[in-house]
């Protein structure tokens, strides 16, 4: 009798993990994967990291070309969702790149649907996340680790602008409407960074003079744009460029090869972000 019940456990066991392999579930975490050359494919992902105490699985979305080429290591975008926002939001934004052959998109998942910047639900350190997501990456194959490039909005926003000062995983990053806080100033051992700041004048939520805010303080963001420049010595004057009603500011010369840019958006509200600014990130990131 145990035999044949667990025969049939067996057997459901196996169909499981069909099931699994079908749907493109990846149910490793960092710690099963060592030493594996993994094929890219577009499926989601899963990293264990202790969060106060207790062991949490945190999923991550890699998203991929229709067609890979074996000969080919791709650029890879780190995407980072909103406060009470889900990675899912950019799988719809960013398919096009990813569709074609730009880039490989890495849309990882905020505890409690928010990233730790010091003042949200979540305790989790999402440095370490990220630390975690590239060290599974690279068991993969066919990526670029030499040209990764991160994007936020909002609350992802200053993840991006956190990993950008914290570590130097990135190339370039894409801080959209959000600026630097005071509570997370640059630091000496900073390293050299392309920013592609963008904020809208008519942005309620996070305003571009700055100010409090959700427990943190802003700066204002051509300040913020500033100090990124003036950290990398860059040209203390910046160019200054009209588009229609908005302005651009590019912050030449920086520490190797670098710059910095921010754009002022007039009409744009926190939600501005829109295809043709992603295109406009995309440019700005192939070039470094």
């Amino acid at each position: 009798m145990n035999l044949r019940i667990n025969f049939k456990l067996l057997i459901f066991s196996l169909l499981i993990n069909a099931y699994a392999c079908d749907q493109g579930i990846d149910s490793m975490n960092n710690s099963d994967s060592d030493s594996i050359d993994i094929s890219l494919s577009t499926k989601t992902i899963t990293i264990s990291q202790v969060i106060d105490g207790i062991e949490q699985i945190r999923p991550v979305i890699i998203q991929v070309p229709n067609v890979i080429n074996p000969a080919i290591n791709y650029p890879i975008v780190f995407a980072f969702h909103g406060n009470g926002g889900t990675n899912t939001s950019w799988v719809n934004r960013l398919r096009s790149y990813t569709n074609n052959g730009e880039f490989v998109g890495i849309y990882p998942q905020g505890f409690l649907k928010s990233w730790n910047l010091g003042e949200e639900a979540s305790n989790a350190d999402d440095v370490a996340f990220v630390d975690l997501i590239i060290e599974e990456l690279q068991n993969y194959n066919n990526l670029d680790f030499d040209k990764m490039y991160a994007i936020g909005t909002s609350n992802g926003s200053g993840m991006v602008n956190k990993l950008g000062i914290e570590t130097s995983h990135f190339r370039a990053i894409a801080p959209v409407v959000s600026q630097l806080m005071e509570s997370s100033p640059l630091l000496s051992n900073t390293q050299p960074i392309s920013v592609f700041q963008i904020n809208g004048a008519a942005d309620s939520v996070i305003p571009i003079e700055g100010g409090p805010r959700f427990g943190h303080l802003f700066l204002d963001a051509l300040e913020s744009a500033e100090l990124w420049s003036n950290h990398f010595s860059c040209n203390s004057t910046p160019d200054i460029e009209s588009i229609g009603e908005d302005t651009l500011y590019i912050f030449k010369d920086c520490n190797n090869g670098k710059e910095i840019r921010y754009l002022r958006v007039e009409n744009g509200g926190h939600g501005l972000l829109n295809p043709q600014m992603i295109d406009d990130i995309w440019l700005f990131f192939q070039r470094f």
